[in-house]
């Protein structure tokens, strides 16, 4: 039988975290995966033509590069071929009228462009990102930080001293503000409305949900700060560095491993791995689980006594809305009619603005495919030319309002099966919808096609099981499921009902993105 310190399940983004953080303690740790490779979310292949490398789904890197993972194992993973490419220009929005505002990593620059919107936009916006700098550091205490614990309790306490309890009770009631009261009171201008009112979705929020003002201003912090970078080469190599990392730390990794349960010593203390195999591991000092709580609870912990509140609470949990890729081989980059700096952004988002955003949210929420979908769209061949052979290039578009289950097409164009269920016809023909909103924008975008490749929320979901319905953000992320609540409102930071059982991925505290926070977290706290 095979042993080990720590046994983690799942090799996603903070599974990987976990077990090169444990092993960088010197914990010997072994990682199985049940797919046929690491990564979760982070996977690049050449899905359109040969010498085209797309990251069919996550692939900017602001929330790694900022987080305190990267901080403790970034080198060690540059010292194995790790790097990122930026843009000086990240993010921007393009409406349907053609008119764009364009973001960059210079504050002046900001507050000039955002000035020329409207007068006092500017200013506002740096106001406020003076605000957000002296609030970064308890911002991302409470973000980042075990919110069950002595160190939080004393991290509230001192904010509290500092600022009194009043001011900082008005500050948590601020922070919970919706996106579009926070828009609409701040910025007279559309255009910055239009520029900012998606970023709520990559948190799983729409702009009229409970603190998706907050994680806006974040947002627009870090990508200011950090930009919206990409591997060079692709994810995959982000993945071979943790690879590499973890096997000259002396851990292991399994791929192919499917874990049918999880067994207890004669303490109750889970100490075994069950595969599907038959193959059974031995965890000394844990077992850490990277998955969704449908997986965890329904599956690996379904026949143990102590999880059993756990288990009725899946009835209640929730997942949001499915996302849905499509990704473009280009025998050239795209000419944009509106202007070539449109050819520099990594993250371009169309939209004819801020209730466009809300409405196809909303459509998508009913179970409808939206008539005008929100459309980011990535150019990483901008960042990285390695990504495709010399002078053609690759496009990243991403929907992050795809339902689940179709219940219709809100454009009434669109047949969808009596089922609910995703079909090829049906994801075609809505990436045809979402070709026509951007490609009007691109001179002779057909000309440019060599190939096209799209994947449905049920495709995603095929390819990693923790992407229940394709929602990639590990369940729902509305206040009541989050935070104190996530995953459920027993939850306590990372632990189980089940002793030496922990919990980590997207459904954990601090939720979903690159950042790795429950990994970090948990493996921080891990001897």
């Amino acid at each position: 039988m095979a042993s080990a310190d720590y046994v983690i399940v799942g090799a996603g983004i903070n599974g990987l975290v976990a077990a090169a953080m444990l092993g960088k303690k010197g914990r010997k740790v072994l990682l199985l995966e049940q797919a046929d490779r690491v990564g979760g979310c982070l996977r690049s292949e050449e899905i359109t033509a040969p010498g085209f490398v797309h990251d069919v789904m996550a692939t900017t890197l602001v929330l790694f590069l900022t987080s305190p993972a990267y901080g403790a194992i970034g080198k060690d993973l540059e010292a194995r071929g790790f790097q990122v490419a930026h843009s000086d220009l990240p993010t921007g929005v393009l409406r349907h009228d053609g008119s764009h505002l364009l973001f960059s990593r210079d504050r002046a620059r900001n507050v000039a462009a955002f000035e020329a919107c409207a007068k006092g936009d500017g200013e506002a916006f740096a106001k406020d990102m003076e605000r957000m700098g002296a609030d970064a550091p308890f911002l991302f205490a409470l973000l980042g930080g075990q919110l069950w614990s002595r160190q939080m309790a004393m991290t509230i306490a001192r904010e509290a001293w500092k600022r009194g309890p009043r001011t900082l009770a008005a500050w948590f009631g601020e922070a919970l503000a919706p996106a579009r009261h926070y828009l609409e009171s701040t910025y007279a201008s559309e255009a910055i409305h239009a520029l900012w009112a998606p970023w709520g979705l990559h948190c799983g929020l729409n702009p009229e949900s409970a603190y998706s003002a907050q994680m806006v201003k974040l947002i627009a912090f870090a990508v200011e700060l950090a930009g919206c970078p990409v591997a060079v080469g692709g994810g995959k190599t982000l993945l071979s560095a943790f690879e590499k990392l973890i096997g000259d730390q002396g851990g292991e990794i399994r791929c192919g491993a499917d874990v049918e349960r999880i067994e207890t010593d004669g303490a109750g203390r889970g100490r075994f791995v069950r595969l599907v195999s038959g193959d059974r591991i031995e965890a000394s000092q844990g077992v850490v689980c990277s998955m969704t709580p449908n997986q965890l609870y329904g599956r690996l912990l379904k026949d143990h006594a102590s999880a059993a509140e756990a288990i009725k609470s899946l009835k209640r949990y929730r997942y949001g809305k499915g996302n849905m890729q499509v990704h473009y081989a280009l025998n050239a980059p795209p000419r944009w009619k509106s202007g070539p700096d449109l050819g520099k952004v990594a993250l371009l988002h169309v939209t004819s603005g801020l209730d466009g955003v809300s409405r196809a949210a909303n459509e998508c929420e009913r179970g409808l495919l939206p008539a005008e979908p929100t459309i980011c769209l990535g150019q990483p061949t901008a960042l990285d030319p390695s990504r495709a052979p010399d002078g053609r290039a690759i496009l990243w578009l991403q929907l992050p309002e795809a339902p689940r289950q179709l219940k219709g097409d809100a454009k009434g164009k669109i047949a969808t099966p009596a089922d609910g269920r995703w079909t090829e016809m049906v994801r075609e023909a809505y990436a045809d919808r979402v070709e026509a909103l951007f490609a009007r924008h691109i001179e002779n975008f057909q000309e440019l096609v060599i190939a096209r490749r799209a994947y449905s929320p049920a495709d995603l979901e095929s390819l990693n099981v923790n992407l229940v319905g394709g929602d990639p953000y590990g369940g729902y992320c509305g206040l009541d499921q989050f935070f104190l609540w996530r995953p459920f409102a027993s939850s306590v930071n990372h632990k189980t009902p089940v002793p030496g059982v922990y919990h980590i991925g997207a459904s954990t505290h601090p939720g979903p993105g690159l950042g790795a926070g429950s990994g970090f977290l948990l493996a921080s706290a891990l001897r």
